[in-house]
């Protein structure tokens, strides 16, 4: 009977990483809000590692040590960072196009290994900038497991729509005090 039960139990396991592995591992995470602001007041704080700081739900622990290198903002520049409550790794500056867009890689080495993109988008709109935070990558057997047992979307989104309000808050508030 116990080995009935163990070989129901194994052929299930099989069963579940099999339907894992079929899962596509590519992902891509998008939130935006709008900011009552120019891109040109924003830039900076998506630019340059020291000022995103300011409103990174990522970097809540102050005691997070942080490393950086190459000019602030400019491509090649680069975080890293940890280890944290965040994790572990580096970022780095891919591209940037003034006032509009940064194109960031990001290699975690803690909690586990990835590599993503990020992507921060300015888009003027009457009301004020939409900012846009993408990040997008491939999780690998790992990945698909993950998101196969937790909504990592609702997870990243969160974390997402908390820095967006974070920023329009830093940003809102220092036009009041200019």
């Amino acid at each position: 009977m116990l080995l009935k039960i163990a070989l129901v139990l194994v052929a299930a396991v099989v069963l579940f990483l099999g339907y894992v592995a079929t899962r596509d591992g590519s992902f891509v995470y998008e939130r935006s809000g709008i900011i009552k602001a120019s891109p040109e007041q924003i830039f900076p704080y998506i630019s340059q590692f020291k000022l995103g700081g300011q409103w990174s739900p990522y970097e809540k622990d102050i005691e997070m040590p942080k490393t950086y290198g190459g000019t602030d903002g400019a491509v090649g520049s680069w975080m890293e960072f940890g280890p944290s409550k965040s994790g572990s790794g580096r970022i780095e500056i891919l591209e940037v196009s003034p006032n509009e867009m940064v194109r960031l890689s990001l290699h975690m080495t803690a909690p586990f290994e990835a590599k993503n993109v990020v992507i921060y988008k300015l888009t003027p709109e009457a009301e004020g900038t939409r900012f846009s935070w993408t990040m997008e990558g491939h999780g690998g057997f790992l990945g698909k497991l993950m998101t196969t047992l937790i909504d990592c979307e609702k997870m990243v989104s969160g974390q997402f729509n908390e820095g967006i309000q974070n920023l329009k808050i830093l940003i809102e508030s220092q036009k009041h005090t200019k």
